[in-house]
Parts: C-alpha cells; structure tokens; sequence
C-alpha cells in the first residue's frame, strides 16, 4: 500500500463545528470524511472547500445529478481513486444508474446518457483534458444550458478538478477516518475488505485508460 503524504486531523483536535461537519461527512459522504480531515488542519482551507462543496455541488442552479456526472467525469480522467469510488447518495437515488458510471469516458458513443448530460461531459472533457472549442461546441452548450448553469456547472468542474488532482497524491484512502460507515461508498467498496477486493480485480477502472479518443489522436 501507498505511503500516505498528509496526515488525518483528529476528531479532538477540530471545532464543534468541524466535527459536525465531520460527522454529515461521515452520514452522506461526498466528500467522505479522510478528505476532510487532511483539510481540517488548515480550518480556512477545510470551510472553503466545504461552503464551496455545499453551495455550487449540493445545491445550487444546475441539477445535482448532472454534476454528479461530471464529478466522476474528472475522477475517471485523473484517476483519482478517493473520489471515484463514491457516489453521490442524492444522485443516485433515483437520478442516476450505477451503468452510467461505466461509459464515462466515452460518453459521446453510449447510450446511457441524454443529450444534456453529454453536454455537461463534453463540458467536463474540454476543461479537464485542455481540449479547444470553436463555435459548434458554445451552440451546443448553449442550446442545453442558461448561461447560470454554465457558470456553476464550470467552476464546480473546475473545483473538483483540482480537488482530485490534489487528492490523487496524497494516498489517502477510505474506510480509516470514523470507520464503520459505507455511506456514499460505490457498490462493492461498502468496507475496507470490499474495497481491497475490488482494486484488485483485473477490470477495476482506474487500471483502464482514460483519455479520451481526440486526445489520443491529437498525441
């Protein structure tokens, strides 16, 4: 197992207020609470993400499960592990199917999606793997999106992005920070011993390629 790079802030050690929002991550995850423990040791890094996490991921103009999407979009793209194996409880009770996880990186070709959520992917796409837009790309994201949801659905891809690029370094996995908890957790992940089994499992996405087809070509 990977060294971890950035120590867990213990319970004791946080505000009355953080260990609320330690335990709401530990109740609903996403995040789960090990992210927001390495962030509690700087109390203005761990409200920013938080209040940001609330306010443009959990509520906000654009539907929660279209962000959703995209979230696991940049997990699938920057292999972060931490954050691509969990799923939003509000997303997928009743929004979204675990199968739409599977074709993410090749959105455009499946069926699985609707063309408003192949919009936001596209949206993910072009501001995770740099790619240059023209004209027909705005119509597209015009014709399915008011200019406020484009706003929040970029700077929360955005946020997530660097979130997960971070967290990608830090080896810091689930099921170590007030254990005893799956929530939010992906199907076979709910405990430590199903997560072990299914990393490494011959098919686990993170050991496929991500890139998507353009950018290979254009490599």
């Amino acid at each position: 197992m990977s060294k971890q790079r950035i120590s867990y802030v213990p319970l004791e050690k946080m505000t009355p207020e953080m260990r609320a929002e330690m335990e709401r991550c530990a109740r609903e995850g996403t995040p789960r609470p090990e992210s927001s423990a390495v962030r509690a040791h700087v109390p203005g890094a761990f409200w920013a993400f938080a209040n940001s996490w609330r306010d443009i991921f959990h509520t906000g103009v654009c539907e929660h499960a279209i962000k959703e999407l995209a979230r696991l979009y940049v997990s699938r793209s920057v292999k972060c592990e931490f954050c691509g194996n969990q799923r939003s409880i509000k997303a997928f009770s009743g929004k979204l199917e675990e199968a739409q996880a599977d074709d993410l990186i090749n959105f455009e070709k499946s069926v699985k999606y609707t063309d408003r959520q192949k919009a936001a992917l596209a949206y993910a796409e072009a501001i995770t793997w740099r790619l240059d837009t023209d004209d027909a790309f705005w119509a597209r994201m015009h014709k399915h999106f008011p200019e406020p949801e484009l706003v929040e659905l970029g700077c929360f891809i955005a946020l997530t992005m660097g979130q997960q690029s971070w967290l990608r370094l830090l080896n810091i996995e689930h099921h170590q920070v007030m254990v005893g908890t799956a929530a939010s957790m992906a199907p076979g992940f709910e405990s430590a011993e199903a997560l072990a089994k299914s990393k490494a499992a011959p098919d686990y996405w993170a050991k496929k390629d991500a890139a998507p087809a353009r950018k290979k070509s254009a490599a």
